[in-house]
């Protein structure tokens, strides 16, 4: 099949939907799909667009054979409600350009949020004639509603429109979770138009590795510390000052100490945070290069999840399945009914506690800090789980066989015909006799 990947976020950024993407999009090919990616120049988590790709309008490039596109958005680093809407709507205008640039796809993945995206990719559907499947990272604007991103009333209705609009032109609703599934189908929506395929981790690249014998312990003088760590986005729904009022709770065991990685700008003010309570136990580390990861994740003795108590009760963090790969038992303060409690009880890989209680989540590392054989068993645990229900390979095959199903259920749709031009390669190719000539060795790596 052709694949166009509609995703704002992509390599080479490091963390959230972007490596998702990647894999997914890498991991197609190798199994004989092209997919190309249209997607914007690289600024997440920064907020500010990468050296290398400032200037420039527009960029193509390839990268493990997937033909990358990417167009010029209008970002600041700290955006309010109207710069995320010029944001979003610079993404709309110049990626439709790139969109257009190039085969005709059988079907496109269209990657949410950002939601306006849905609009031109409606349009790219009905000029293509094929399918949308809508993949749900995030369900907006009811989950930007709850932490306070959105209060403006007639926004709200703006997106809740957006909403409505890219359920109604998807062929099919993609969920990662349960959770959503719930969300969609009190909104309306057909359960035989979602399909539920959690989001994965490649069990293969992070996996249990020796903490004796580890560099990232080495580099930053851990070896004889009992490490706790926190690694990703430091926004409004994580909450991390609950983090460092536990950590300011056990300064008075010297071996234990929290690692927070994250973006430098955010990490600046975490430092002040550190300084009000006193918690001097606190190393704070920019982002780690991604080949990195399993050795950083592997330097710790448990893993923290954290959310607000307002988050969402449907909100999914990509980093759980990450922690379970990792074969380290996990300590999650998040919103006990929650879809993030339900998956990491049910995996049986960690300690759930209530959200932002920093006395509840010094107690359940003392647990852990206290009974360190059950550590290693909840670690142990969490990772056969994730072997068992979030492999890559698995989730790559539930793509397949569901962009399989969206191409040959679908009727064709309104196509708008363009010159030639725009379609440079043709949809149908000359197929050329098999002969023992023509068939080349193949190796699987």
């Amino acid at each position: 099949m052709r694949i166009l990947i509609y995703s704002y976020n992509y390599h080479p950024e490091p963390i959230g939907i972007a490596p998702l993407m990647t894999e997914l999009a890498e991991g197609l090919v190798k199994r004989g799909h092209e997919v190309r990616v249209v997607t914007g120049m690289p600024n997440y988590p920064q907020r500010q667009i990468y050296p290398e790709y400032r200037g420039k309008w527009f960029t193509t490039e390839e990268r493990n054979g997937v033909k990358i596109q990417r167009s010029t958005v209008w970002i600041r680093p700290k955006p309010g409600l109207l710069t995320r809407m010029l944001l979003d709507g610079s993404f709309v205008v110049t990626s439709l350009f790139q969109a257009l640039r190039g085969w005709r796809p059988d079907v496109i993945l269209l990657t949410v949020p950002p939601l306006p995206v849905s609009v031109s990719a409606a349009l790219l559907g009905a000029i293509y004639g094929c399918p949308i499947v809508l993949n749900l990272q995030d369900i907006l604007p009811e989950a930007a509603v709850h932490v306070g991103l959105i209060k403006n009333k007639l926004a709200i209705r703006v997106f809740e429109q957006l909403e409505k609009f890219a359920y109604r032109t998807a062929h099919t609703i993609s969920v990662i979770t349960e959770g959503f599934t719930e969300n969609l189908t009190d909104k309306g929506i057909h359960p035989s138009k979602i399909r539920c395929i959690p989001n994965w981790v490649d069990v293969n690249f992070i996996r249990p590795l020796s903490k004796e014998q580890n560099e990232f312990r080495r580099t930053h003088g851990l070896e004889d510390k009992f490490v706790v760590m926190y690694s990703g986005n430091i926004a409004l729904t994580q909450g991390l000052e609950t983090v460092i009022r536990a950590a300011a709770q056990l300064s008075y065991l010297p071996d234990i100490t929290f690692v927070i990685v994250g973006e430098p700008g955010a990490l600046q003010n975490l430092r002040q945070v550190c300084d009000e309570y006193g918690a001097k136990n606190v190393l704070l580390l920019p982002f780690q290069p991604r080949e990195q990861l399993p050795e950083m994740l592997a330097a710790a003795d448990v893993g923290l999840v954290v959310q607000k108590q307002q988050v969402v009760s449907f909100n999914m963090p990509s980093k759980i399945q990450v922690l379970l790969a990792s074969g380290r038992p996990i300590i999650a303060s998040v919103p006990l009914t929650g879809t993030a409690a339900k998956a990491i009880l049910q995996s049986g890989g960690g300690l759930v506690v209530a959200p932002e209680e920093p006395n509840l989540m010094a107690d359940a590392l003392l647990t852990l800090y206290d009974d360190r054989e059950r550590a290693t068993a909840l670690g142990q645990q969490g990772r056969h789980y994730a072997m068992q229900h979030y492999s890559f390979e698995k989730a790559l095959s539930r793509y397949e066989s569901l962009f399989h199903d969206v191409t040959t259920s679908s009727k064709p749709g309104w196509k708008v015909r363009f010159p030639a031009l725009l379609f440079p390669t043709p949809r149908t190719q000359a197929i050329s006799p098999v002969t023992p000539q023509s068939v080349q060795p193949m190796t699987l790596e």
